[in-house]
């Protein structure tokens, strides 16, 4: 791979991976350390060519385009992710799906130095392409979705946005509802507190969410199976809470009394997909299995 690190024009040729990307957001991954504001100063200006022309920050790129760019220089390196591989549920040439275990951010930031995606990054400086298809919360473990081209990575934003992707949950919570099965409508709203961490409350004025939840072993803690018909942030865990019923060990929106007593992490579990493949067409439905310290607790 060319180092973009020296002070000297770079030319590069556009693969399948980076087909349909605009050349701004072509630029920023590849820039590392580069204020996007010079970024597209050197993009206004002309700096940046593609075939010797000059081109607009939303071009979408093709595959054998000719990308010239100019010197730049990158701030100072910053510490580099430990390679790290995860338990692969399924791989092919377009995607690649792991089971993450809890505790282990999908990517870096928000005081996370480095997550899933970068640690595979540094695993495989192989791949043309690795980008997250969704997240999970770090202390969710389970089904994550990696795309391994730009084309699957597209069309299967496309399809989560649509509710084409679905999405099983297993959480252990406090209490027994009294139905085997029921649905959760309340919408939900974000918020930044005054501390400046976000947060997600139940709000007539909020976006709209569906959960649907049925009950598999029912206690003072029950086992329940939650099928995710929206996608909204912390969606399960405040839907739950709400309901009366907050997972074990979930810090922001819990019982905080009863997870000091049992110093558990958060029990919920991306436990299954359900998905056309995004170029193939072809179903695929992948299982995680209940992790042992969701097993070990429910006994």
């Amino acid at each position: 791979m060319n180092d973009l690190s020296k002070a000297r024009v770079v030319w590069l040729e556009v693969g399948e991976e980076s087909e349909a990307q605009r050349i701004d957001n072509y630029l920023i991954a590849r820039l590392k350390g580069v204020p996007k504001s010079h970024i597209y100063r050197v993009l206004r200006s002309g700096e940046v060519r593609v075939n010797s022309g000059r081109i607009k920050p939303d071009y979408r790129l093709k595959v054998g385009d000719k990308v010239r760019i100019p010197p730049v220089r990158v701030s100072g390196e910053k510490a580099k992710a430990r390679p790290a591989e995860f338990p692969i549920v399924h791989e092919d040439a377009a995607l690649l799906v792991v089971d993450k275990p809890s505790g282990v951010a999908v990517h870096g930031g928000s005081g996370v130095s480095f997550g899933v995606i970068e640690s595979l990054r540094a695993a495989r400086p192989q791949a043309k392409l690795l980008e997250l298809a969704h997240r999970l919360d770090r202390d969710t473990s389970g089904l994550l979705i990696i795309c391994k081209k730009r084309t699957a990575l597209v069309e299967l934003h496309r399809m989560l946005r649509e509710g084409e992707v679905e999405k099983i949950y297993v959480a252990v919570v406090k209490g027994a509802p009294a139905q085997d099965s029921f649905e959760i409508r309340e919408s939900l709203h974000k918020h930044v507190t005054g501390s400046g961490e976000r947060r997600v409350s139940v709000h007539e004025g909020g976006k709209a969410a569906l959960t649907r939840v049925k009950v598999l072993k029912r206690g003072k803690f029950s086992l329940l199976e939650v099928r995710l018909l929206t996608g909204r942030t912390h969606q399960i865990r405040v839907h739950l809470a709400h309901e009366g019923y907050p997972i074990v060990g979930d810090d922001k929106y819990g019982d905080f009394a009863l997870n000091r007593e049992l110093r558990q992490r958060l029990l919920l579990h991306a436990a299954k997909l359900s998905f056309a493949h995004p170029l193939t067409g072809e179903r695929l439905r992948l299982e995680s299995p209940l992790p042992r310290e969701m097993k070990a607790f429910l006994e």
